[in-house]
């Protein structure tokens, strides 16, 4: 573990970092620079860092290092450590590709298996820091450290380890807010079960639940009511929550006019408070994206809020109360439950009435969801968010429902409604995960015939929903690594974590089941193949496959399908197309100048009158969705963005200059 160098001269023994990869040489020449003495105590500090081959730091470790990192320079020591973490966080793997005799095959490095253990000594070191700089650091090398690298999983698992260690055990309520964000962000089971253990024993800490505790650990990063104010020589810099992962940063002149770029003055003589006010904006970014996404698991758990609590970690802070006021919340208060939203200043049912409600601890709040409510209750929260132009950061009060039907109470103990759809298993995975389920990549390993379902415990009902996927036998479609490309959907049942128990579909819980279904009609709606416009051409499956691309790509809306449909049904009047576009059953029909165009509310293709031409337009992802002008009542449907993106292009159909597009358009 010790490299040596004649250069140095005598004193400790001299110790770098053993493995020149990336990291290794860049560290190794930081340490080079330093003047002897800083570099003496450093070589003790890189001696220690060595030993850390355990899972965790003892107290011994902690206390000697501690001496050692202040003997060096506290304050030097930490920026010599951010600015490595930094460094790896950046760090993209190296790919080599080697050939024998009978094939070619890829690997991948991204630092060194020797150079791990001292990494992870000297982050354990930061269990002593506590500043928001350095803690979103140790956040954001932990989400780079559990990506994966093809054919070798998580990059660096000790490193990712050890940055939850630190966040778990810091000073502090900042760690657990990043833990709990991390939660999201990272898909690996058995790294989100260690994050879970560290929330959990913080919870336990704090006499609290888990739900709780990450409400606590909500950083509001100085803000209030979404906004922070600098002052920076004689300039106001003002920062404005703006949507979700979106901000805005203002400059103001000394006389209080819009100043459009940072000011020379502020760049010149502040470039340090200048990066920090950049840093924290960007993990308001983050933070807003991580809490939309939290609130949006908290509908299946119905969880109970008690409202003097709501009051502290909601409404009274200065991030949460962003999206707190633009959402539908249920009170219940003396035996009554009311459903109201905060609007100009108060609170206020579907009806625009005023609500008087006492933030007392007898009092409970509930996130609203439709399931529970009646039809003429959602028609008319979705017409309030209509009438005064309300975008909720998530999707609730336009939220698909999905109700037991006559098929699934005769199938008893499961449910057909997403079966026999094909999907691409990678982004199946992704989206799977995404959502809080566990999945096993399928492979064509041993002969295939191994199925592996997607599965969701959801401990506050002692069920786990299960989501059956089966490999498709008459394909070998597989990447390099043997890989099953494309799955086959199946059923959808429940069973009791206590006794593994199937459990009839009629005994589990409403809210349960909507969530669960809608889960997995995003899993086919996102994921199957009649999604993609290039399926035709592209030869990924037998082309008896092309049957189910053709039903799916112009057959019956999903529910999500529906929902889309409900809203351009009220956003059409109000757009530019309107004259020359209208709802017809299944499609968003547009008139242009050469053909007129039907694009399929579901999977977003078209056909193009008056025979039914298939058209392909791939959306441009580098590109800005040419959307804005249009209000769509809640953030995150990509693919409502993606229809009228192709309606404003078609209705100018002249004017395209594409020739992938014009080709088509102009075929007979």
């Amino acid at each position: 573990f010790i490299m040596l160098n004649p250069s140095i001269k005598p004193g400790i023994k001299p110790t770098f970092f053993p493995a020149k990869d990336a990291f290794g040489t860049y560290a190794n020449t930081a340490i080079e620079a330093m003047d002897d003495s800083s570099q003496q105590q450093f070589f003790k500090i890189m001696l220690l860092a060595q030993k850390a081959t355990s899972g965790k730091p003892s107290a011994k470790y902690l206390t000697e290092i501690q001496t050692l990192y202040k003997e060096f320079g506290a304050d030097k020591y930490k920026a010599l450590i951010n600015d490595w973490m930094q460094f790896i966080t950046a760090l993209k793997e190296i790919k080599e590709t080697h050939t024998t005799a009978h094939y070619t095959y890829d690997t991948y490095e991204f630092i060194a298996t020797i150079n791990n253990d001292i990494i992870k000594g000297l982050l354990w070191s930061l269990v002593h820091f506590f500043d928001k700089s350095t803690l979103f650091n140790i956040a954001q090398l932990a989400d780079r450290a559990y990506r994966k690298i093809p054919g070798k999983g998580p990059a660096s698992a000790a490193i990712g380890n050890a940055c939850l260690y630190v966040l778990a055990n810091v000073k502090g309520m900042d760690g657990i807010g990043h833990l709990s964000r991390l939660r999201l962000r990272i898909k690996q089971a058995s790294t989100q079960g260690i994050i879970e253990k560290y929330l959990n024993e913080a919870a336990k800490e704090q006499g609290v639940s888990l739900h709780d505790i990450e409400d606590m650990a909500v950083d509001d990063y100085g803000l209030v009511a979404g906004k922070r104010e600098y002052e920076l020589e004689g300039y106001k810099a003002l920062v404005t929550i703006t949507g979700v992962g979106k901000t805005s940063l203002q400059w103001y002149k000394p006389d209080g006019t819009e100043q459009k770029a940072v000011p020379t003055l502020v760049k010149d003589k502040q470039a340090i408070k200048l990066k920090k006010i950049k840093e924290t904006i960007k993990q308001i970014e983050l933070t807003t994206t991580a809490q939309r996404d939290r609130l949006d698991r908290m509908f299946i758990s119905n969880r109970s809020i008690k409202a003097t609590d709501f009051e502290t970690n909601y409404l009274q802070h200065g991030l949460m109360q962003y999206l707190a006021h633009k959402i539908i919340w249920t009170v219940e208060q003396n035996g009554n439950k009311t459903s109201v939203i905060y609007h100009n200043g108060q609170w206020v049912n579907n009806a625009n009435e005023v609500v008087s409600i006492a933030f007392t601890d007898e009092v409970t709040v509930n996130l609203w969801h439709p399931v529970f409510s009646s039809v003429e209750d959602i028609k008319n929260w979705r017409a309030f968010m209509l009438q005064h132009q309300i975008v909720q950061p998530l999707k609730q009060a336009y939220r698909e429902v999905y109700l037991l039907t006559d098929a699934e109470i005769n199938t008893v103990s499961y449910s057909n409604r997403m079966a026999a759809h094909i999907i691409k298993q990678h982004q199946f995975n992704s989206l799977a995960k995404a959502r809080g389920w566990s999945y096993a990549l399928q492979g064509g390993w041993d002969g295939g015939g191994y199925n592996s379902n997607a599965t969701h415990v959801l401990k506050e009902y002692n069920l786990r929903a299960e989501f059956w996927i089966n490999e498709l036998g008459d394909t070998d479609a597989m990447n390099d690594i043997g890989i099953w490309l494309y799955m086959a959907t199946d059923q959808v049942r429940f069973t009791d974590i206590t006794n593994n128990a199937v459990k009839d579909l009629i005994d589990i819980p409403a809210i349960v089941f909507s969530e669960v279904m809608r889960d997995v009609d995003l899993f086919v709606g996102v994921a199957s193949v009649g999604n993609d416009p290039n399926w035709m051409d592209s030869g990924g499956l037998p082309a008896t496959y092309n049957t189910y691309w053709q039903s799916y790509s112009f057959g019956d809306l999903t529910e999500v399908a529906k929902t889309r449909k409900s809203i351009l049904e009220n956003l059409l009047p109000r757009l530019k197309i309107a004259p020359v576009a209208h709802i017809k059953d299944k499609f968003l029909v547009v008139k242009g100048k050469l053909r007129t165009y039907k694009i399929h509310m579901g999977s977003t293709n078209i056909l193009m009158e008056p025979n039914d031409q298939y058209l392909c337009i791939v959306p441009d992802r580098s590109k800005k969705e040419n959307t804005q002008s249009a209000f769509i009542p809640f953030e995150g449907d990509n693919g409502l963005s993606v229809i009228l993106s192709k309606a404003m292009l078609l209705v100018d159909d002249d004017k395209i200059t594409d020739t992938t597009i014009t080709s088509q358009i102009n075929r007979k």
